[in-house]
């Protein structure tokens, strides 16, 4: 078993032992994620199920999804299901790498650029898979996005 994986199994023996149901509804969250996944990737590839890189990509997503959701419950004036999913962000990020600093997100884009040879906005496609494939779970993609935008603009 992959060792996030494995991360992430221990985390919910854990959480079940101290009776933290934040933490375990969560954890089961993205097992449940996971999975669906993994059995797309195995119907539609023949691969047995996704790969870390692939599962640190749903974990991010996951997280941009409740920070959605939170932003909107705090606009809707529901505070509690905003912290709820607050919470819920924070273990998710605990499976998480140390995510880069906008200056190390800068440092990386402008080494991609120079090393997938981008000039023009036109190969912005090019250096986001590029930051994907090797930055996988350790930077924002939306800040890389915008980080990319401005050098190549």
């Amino acid at each position: 078993m992959p060792e996030l994986r494995q991360t992430i199994n221990t985390a919910m023996k854990t959480a079940m032992k101290e009776k933290d149901t934040v933490s375990l509804s969560t954890i089961r969250l993205i097992l449940a994620a996971i999975k669906e996944r993994d059995i797309n990737t195995r119907a539609s590839s023949g691969q047995d199920g996704i790969s870390e890189e692939e599962v640190l990509s749903l974990l991010q997503s996951m997280i941009k999804q409740r920070q959605e959701s939170s932003r909107m419950y705090n606009e809707a004036k529901r505070p509690e299901l905003a912290e709820r999913e607050e919470e819920e962000i924070s273990v998710i990020q605990g499976f998480l790498p140390e995510q880069l600093s906008a200056d190390e997100v800068g440092s990386a884009v402008a080494g991609l650029i120079d090393e997938v040879g981008a000039e023009s906005i036109k190969d912005m496609g090019k250096v986001m898979a590029a930051l994907k494939t090797q930055y996988a779970g350790k930077l924002d993609m939306t800040l890389a996005s915008s980080v990319v935008k401005e050098k190549l603009g």
